[in-house]
This record gives structure tokens, sequence and C-alpha cells, in this order.
């Protein structure tokens, strides 16, 4: 049964890779669809506290959070299935694009992209509104939201994201631990990772920043200081490859063009410089090992204090902190959805600026969420249905 069930959870990551555009936030909202709404793998509850939890992690924070979603469901063998399903049809393609030296120019202008970029803020405008009606039902964290989506919008960088969910955690301690909401209500659950394996998984997580080997080093030490996912690397890889001159810059930008035009976690433009770098390994071997040593890290991490959460949260005050961190994890998504995603809709095809939302976008935006509301068309659909419109009208 248990084989079953990690069979399972790969071919379901699997289709959620080859679907799943708009980066790390976009992403949790495919999740909460895939695996809250349709098949019911996992509560809303369970889901926001893994959602929480990773965005105290460094790494990868969708690949976590899928990661988490797999060991729920079939132990760490499931978490493996769920990470190289979600990861290996983007790390593929980044592999296909280095190989073919493939300079994308004015792709990301492409009616069709503009079209996924529409059908990606649907899903990630959809999530933000259902954990935002679940996670601030009382006026004090509906005020939490706005506060921290304010803040994570004006201040955009690594340092204050993670100011926000400190305000968030002190909100929530002394604000709400004499609360006991229900999707915070205390969980007297087994946890699939033991103590043990959360011990060992934290010695390996130091063990692997310790290699010294040039290949894995470099990626490694970028995936294990990077809050909040993909976009965030950017700077760390750029400083260890182009200024070193392992990748020149026209290549780098080329890259990181493709990664955030295909499904799948940004981390996979790693797979594209270990692939072009001049690090003294084949392009094979270095796709691998960079692939493998972005995402290895944050994986450990994540099961290093699954087992540890489940137990923490069960005291009053430690809920009362994690009622304050999803209410700031909600401003977070706002803010992102507002300052990150929503500008795709401003920027017609060819890259003429314009002040507001061209009229196609916005009615490409509007039907997409009204058909995701519905729920009567699954969500890797309405993302081909976006991506045909653009094709078509832009």
């Amino acid at each position: 049964m248990k084989l079953k069930s990690i069979g399972e959870t790969f071919w379901v990551f699997l289709r959620l890779g080859c679907f799943s555009f708009g980066g790390p936030v976009a992403h949790l909202g495919y999740f909460q669809e895939a695996f809250v709404t349709r098949r019911r793998w996992i509560t809303q509850e369970r889901f926001a506290d893994l959602v929480a939890l990773s965005h105290f992690l460094p790494g990868p924070s969708s690949s976590q959070v899928g990661y988490a979603i797999g060991v729920e469901r079939a132990g760490i063998i499931g978490g493996l299935a769920a990470w190289i399903g979600f990861t290996l049809p983007s790390a593929l393609m980044m592999y296909a694009v280095a190989m073919t030296v493939l300079y994308p120019g004015e792709l990301s202008n492409a009616g069709w992209l503009q079209g996924l970029k529409a059908g990606a803020v649907a899903v990630v405008a959809l999530a933000a509104l259902q954990m935002f009606v679940l996670l601030a039902p009382d006026v004090r964290r509906k005020l939490l939201v706005v506060l921290t989506g304010v803040l994570a919008f004006v201040f955009r960088d690594t340092i204050a994201q993670a100011w926000v969910l400190l305000i968030g955690a002190a909100a929530g301690l002394f604000a709400l631990t004499r609360q006991a909401p229900m999707e915070l209500a205390p969980t007297h659950r087994t946890s699939p990772i033991s103590k043990r394996t959360a011990v060992i998984a934290l010695a390996l997580f130091v063990a692997s920043l310790l290699v010294t080997w040039t290949p894995w080093a470099l990626f490694a030490q970028s995936g294990s200081l990077v809050f909040g996912g993909g976009h965030v690397v950017l700077p760390l890889l750029e400083t260890r490859f182009v200024l070193n001159d392992l990748v020149d810059e026209n290549t780098f930008l080329a890259g990181y063009g493709v990664a955030q035009a295909i499904p799948g976690p940004l981390f996979t433009f790693a797979t594209f410089l270990g692939a072009t770098s001049t690090l003294p390994v084949s392009s094979a071997l270095g796709a691998c090992v960079a692939t493998v040593a972005i995402f290895i890290p944050g994986l450990l991490l994540m099961s290093a204090a699954l087992p540890f959460w489940d137990t923490l949260k069960n005291r009053a005050w430690a809920r009362g902190m994690l009622s304050g961190v999803n209410a700031a994890v909600v401003g977070l998504l706002f803010a992102v959805l507002i300052g990150s995603i929503a500008p795709a809709l401003v920027i017609r095809p060819f890259g003429s600026i314009v002040i507001g939302p061209t009229t196609i976008m916005i009615l490409l935006y509007l039907a997409a969420f009204a058909l995701l509301r519905r729920k009567s068309i699954p969500v890797p659909a309405v993302i081909v249905l976006c991506a045909l419109a653009g094709w078509l009208l832009l």
C-alpha cells in the first residue's frame, strides 16, 4: 500500500511539475488546490502549518512544502518522490536549453507567456483569498495581515521578509496566546519522521555545508542562504558565477529568463548553471550536482524541523506565535501578488509599458479567476487555456 502511495505521489507531483507556472507563491496555490481541495491528502490547517514552517527555514519554500506533503503521504521516500517528480520536468528543460545554447531574446513578451502570467496571478489571488478567510477570522489578525502586507510591499528584500515574519510571531505571542483558533488547535499526531531521524537530517545538513568540493559547495551554500524562493537566489548565484567568470553574463541572464518561462521550481536555474559553467566537470555531471546540491540543504532542514514543529505548536504560546506567523504569511502573499506577480499584467507584448493593465490581460485574469472559483475545470487546464488565449489574442 505504501509503495502504491509513493508511486501515486510521484505521478501527481510530476504532473504538477509540468504545469506549475508562476514561481514559488503560485506553486503554493497549485498545491492547495491539488492536495487540500481536490484530493484531500492534508487539511487546510496542516497545509497552513507547512507553509508557515517553510517560511521560517532557508531553502526553496514551495519545494519544501511539496516535500513535506509527500512525507505526510508516504514517509521520507514519498517526500523524495514528490521532490523528484516536481523538479524533474523543469530540470530536464533547463538542461536541454543549456545544451542548445538557447537565448530567449523577446520570449518574455510572447503572447502565450502573457497568458500564463494571467493564469498564475489568478491562482495566487484565489489562494491568498482562501487563506485570508481561514487564517484571519478576527479583527486582530486581519489588521496583522494588512500591517505585514504593507511592510513587505514597501520593503521588498529578504531581510524585510524575515522581519515581517518576526513581527507576526511577536504579535501572535503577545496578542493571540489566549486564543485557540480552530485552524491552530492542538494536534496529537505521530510524525512520519522520528526525532532521531530529524537529528540525523540536521547533522547531514551541517555536513552538506562543510563539503569543500567546488561545484557542490557553490550551490549548497547558495541554497542554504535563501529565504522565500527562486528569485531571491539570483544575486547569490550571480556573485558566485558571473563575478568569478564561471559563467558569462549573457548566458546567465538568458538562462534565468528561460527559468521564469517554464513550469516548476525556479531553483532549477542551478541545473542550467551547472551545465554551462566552466567548472571542471562534464555538463551532465555539473547539472546533476547543481540540482541536488541547491535543493538538498532545504529538504534536510525540513526533515529536521517537522517532528519538533508538531510537538512545539501544541503549546499555547507556540500556537499564538504560529497564528501570528500564518497571518504574516498571508500578508506576504498579498504583497508578492501586488508587488511581483500582478505587474506582469501591466506589460504589453513587444515591451511597450502602459500605465494600467491591458483590457485583454484583465479579461484573461478575470476569466481564469472565475473558472478557478467554480472548480469545474482543473487548474492545469485553466493554465493551458490562458496560454492559448494569450497566443491567439496577444
